[in-house]
């Protein structure tokens, strides 16, 4: 299983795309990578750098749309999600319900990718914010491999989407997309016995390694909005408790509020607990496990809690 940094992945699959087809714009908000100097080279019609501008990367990006351009706008995650809020609001998610538009956000940086360089370039609320556009999907793929069915949908379905790629080279999950539908949402990587891990991105690496100590079961919830809600919560019935784990704020309209509101709606009531960052900012400096150990978000606070909620 190879270990590949879900942005380089990202740029080179846009690339082969855009070879075949004439109709891709990809834009940056005065953000690179190594990857992304051969597109720039090769493309230079079809690539444009707004500079430090995410508002105006929106506008740009929503112009092109309506004149029936496919369009990648690439930022780092928090820049684009908060200080673009509005253009987001106003340009995707509303004009979204009214038109065809090929919008495709993409935010490097999800949760602590950005460890070291502190809480201005942590990006623990943008699953909330994102989530509550009408009209908007919203992506988070726990590995390199899901990048490339999302590029392959986000040619195909014309609206807005969000899509959050993590910073940090990520080992393979899944060995094979063929006949994987990334529509339904989730994917039950390990069945388990009493207790059932639900988590998105980087997390479901961490919940993996949990369970094989504690035999539970793993959900990897790639795609936030639009969820197959009823496949999910059939998936989660047999268990008898329920743990989210996510890279962002707990209680505050993230991954435990649509995992909550599946289980409310369903007609099983499995005992529950979410695990993420409680509300208050991380000034520790550190790597990503040693803020996840501060936090109780390591390998051993999942299995802590997986006692817990095992408990007759």
């Amino acid at each position: 299983m190879q270990t590949l940094i879900m942005r380089d992945v990202f740029i080179e699959e846009i690339y082969r795309r855009m070879r075949a087809n004439k109709r891709i714009f990809f834009l940056s908000a005065d953000f690179g990578s190594p990857k992304l100097d051969k597109l720039k080279r090769d493309f230079k019609e079809r690539f444009i750098n707004v500079g430090i501008a995410e508002q105006n990367l929106v506008n740009v990006a929503t112009g092109l749309a309506l004149e029936g351009y496919t369009v990648y706008a690439y930022c780092i995650a928090p820049f684009l999600t908060m200080r673009a809020y509005e253009q987001i609001r106003i340009n995707l998610s509303l004009q979204g319900q009214l038109k065809d538009i090929n919008v495709n956000l993409v935010g490097v940086g999800a949760g602590l990718s950005y460890d070291v360089s502190g809480p201005t370039h942590h990006c623990l609320e943008d699953i909330a914010i994102m989530k509550a556009l009408p009209n908007l999907e919203v992506f988070s793929p726990s590995d390199w491999m899901l990048v490339k069915g999302i590029v392959e949908h986000s040619l195909r379905v014309k609206k807005p989407k969000y899509i959050r790629l993590d910073g940090k080279p990520l080992p393979q999950i899944y060995c094979s997309l063929k006949g994987f539908k990334i529509e339904k949402g989730f994917c039950e990587l390990r069945k388990g016995r009493r207790v059932c891990l639900v988590a998105t991105g980087m997390m479901t690496h961490k919940a993996l390694q949990a369970a094989q100590v504690m035999d539970c079961g793993v959900i990897d919830l790639f795609l936030i909005k639009p969820l197959d809600e009823p496949a999910l919560a059939r998936a989660l019935k047999k268990y008898e408790g329920v743990i989210t784990l996510e890279e962002g704020f707990v209680d505050s309209g993230g991954l435990d509020s649509l995992v909550l509101k599946v289980i409310n709606r369903g007609r099983a009531r499995p005992r529950f607990m979410n695990m993420g960052f409680g509300q208050r900012y991380v000034f520790e400096m550190g790597s990503r496990d040693y803020l996840h150990k501060l936090n109780h978000l390591d390998v051993a606070g999942i299995i802590k809690n997986i006692k817990t909620l095992a408990r007759p």
